[in-house]
């Protein structure tokens, strides 16, 4: 079995995270992925403050296993979320887009492990510093917003600068992503577009579809221009975004109102015109499993290469 001490820092049984996904990752899912011993996370992008509130109830009825809240700090109700977990007893949280800086003396009080997704060196000792618990160390090949550094690069050099964990994510779909990521100096690995395609995960039957049907050129990054790059699968609202994008003449108000509820439409309505968020390994997901499957399998990859990686030496 894979050793790793943020297992015991948590309390969960295998060193594998589910993605906090905007709109996708809620109860369902999160309760899932921790029964099966990894770390489920519930977005905050999901409907408003009483509704991502009420995935968190839903959670603790299907699970009493760890699991945790995912926070956009840019988002208009991130202070109301802030105050909200503590409110709910949520123990575990991770957090994108922004510094959890002033949010982190309440939080340690009320005694919440903090896991900021970071995308540089400087990002991840300046979360640290403030008190992180862990980080989440995300390179370019996950879906969603993206930052410019690629996993295989990140992961050692923020692994070298830092002593606490070192979650990688970005690209990591099944054994070989995990074990790669161990050697590298991650302690633990997050996972997302894999976990799309789980039974748990209660988005639109399109979403599943255009990931099953992905291959490993199916991806485009958009916003880049806008300072919001995004990593979505291709399909006409993104070719459409990236062609407003390119156009001198397309202001960035206009972008900005086009792409407004896009993944929303995606995810709740199986929208074409909706934006299908996706990582570079899309293309690897060939079936719909349960997360427990999915985590099994994943686990057990890696820990097949790990043992096995001797007989590749002379």
């Amino acid at each position: 079995m894979i050793n790793s001490r943020i297992c015991e820092i948590l309390g969960i049984r295998y060193p594998i995270f589910q993605g906090g996904m905007a709109w996708i990752a809620d109860a369902s899912l999160a309760a899932a992925v921790s029964n099966a011993g990894g770390l489920g996370l519930i977005s905050s992008i999901n409907a408003g403050t009483e509704a991502v509130r009420n995935e968190i109830r839903k959670c603790k009825e299907l699970t009493d296993k760890p699991f945790g809240v995912n926070i956009m700090l840019q988002a208009p109700n991130a202070g109301e979320i802030a105050h909200m977990v503590v409110e709910e007893g949520i123990t575990i949280l991770t957090t994108g887009a922004g510094s959890p800086a002033q949010y982190m003396e309440m939080w340690k009080e009320a005694g919440i492990k903090v896991i900021p997704v970071v995308a540089s060196v400087t990002l991840a000792l300046k979360m640290q510093a403030i008190g992180a618990t862990a980080v989440v160390a995300e390179g370019a090949e996950s879906g969603g917003h993206v930052g410019e550094l690629h996993t295989m690069s990140l992961i050692p050099q923020v692994a070298d600068a830092l002593d606490i964990p070192v979650i990688a994510a970005g690209g990591i779909c099944d054994g070989r992503g995990a074990a790669a990521a161990f050697i590298l100096g991650a302690d633990a690995v997050q996972v997302g577009t894999r976990f799309i395609s789980a039974e748990e995960c209660t988005v639109h039957q399109n979403y599943k579809d255009m990931i099953l049907k992905a291959t490993d050129i199916s991806t485009i990054v958009t916003g880049k221009t806008l300072g919001h790059p995004v990593r979505s699968l291709k399909t006409p609202f993104s070719k459409t975004f990236a062609k407003m994008e390119s156009d001198p003449n397309v202001k960035p108000e206009e972008i900005l109102a086009f792409g407004t509820g896009a993944l929303r439409k995606a995810v709740k309505e199986g929208d074409p015109n909706g934006s299908y968020m996706a990582g570079e390994c899309a293309g690897m997901v060939k079936k719909t499993e349960p997360a427990k499957d999915i985590i099994a399998d994943i686990i057990d990859g890696a820990e097949k290469i790990l043992a096995g990686a001797s007989s590749r030496l002379a």
